[in-house]
């Protein structure tokens, strides 16, 4: 009877390897060979070497960004009808620009916000005034460039309200030049 009460009061079984006979052995490492290696040769994935399924990986490319972003948008100058201005430089450029590999196939995104100094001269009132401030460039992302907005901020200056206006309307020029800057940024993330 205790030979019963024992087998009964542990019915919970698991399973042990033993180093018996009939458990197999564990398997002994060994440094691939040259010919292990071309034999299991497989297509290149995506990514890290680490990841071959190319299952998910995700690389920061901000500071790349930033600094493209940066020189293709700081030599851009237009002239008007009654003046000209010129980007001295990006005083603002913060966002998000990645790459992801998704079951080894390859992503890239960003989202942005820019602002752009510009300095300029126009023709007002029979007179040439020097005109600066800034190009603020809304939150924009990956293939969404034909919904750019551009607004212009026009500091220190005595322009009178109506000039301010139609000096605004002017910037609004720069758009279509910072567009296709942009798109050159999007084809060069696509290529990296």
């Amino acid at each position: 009877m205790d030979g019963e009460a024992t087998e009964k009061q542990s019915s919970y079984t698991y399973w042990v390897r033993e180093s018996k006979g009939d458990a197999a052995p564990l398997p002994v490492p060994r440094k691939l060979t040259q010919e292990d290696i071309s034999i299991n040769t497989q297509p290149a994935a995506l990514g890290s070497v680490w990841n071959q399924a190319g299952t998910w990986e995700e690389k920061n490319l901000n500071t790349w960004a930033n600094r493209r972003i940066k020189e293709l948008l700081s030599s851009m100058s237009l002239e008007f009808s009654n003046g000209k201005a010129a980007v001295d430089e990006v005083t603002k450029c913060s966002g998000d620009a990645y790459l992801v590999t998704v079951r080894n196939k390859k992503r890239v995104g960003y989202t942005y916000e820019l602002t752009l100094r510009f300095k300029g001269e126009w023709s007002l009132n029979k007179q040439k005034e020097k005109i600066k401030g800034h190009l603020d460039i809304l939150e924009f992302s990956f293939g969404e460039l034909e919904d750019l907005q551009l607004e212009a901020r026009i500091s220190g200056s005595d322009v009178s309200a109506e000039d301010k206006a139609r000096i605004s309307k002017d910037l609004q020029l720069f758009l279509e030049p910072v567009r296709k800057k942009l798109a050159e940024f999007e084809r060069e993330l696509i290529d990296r």
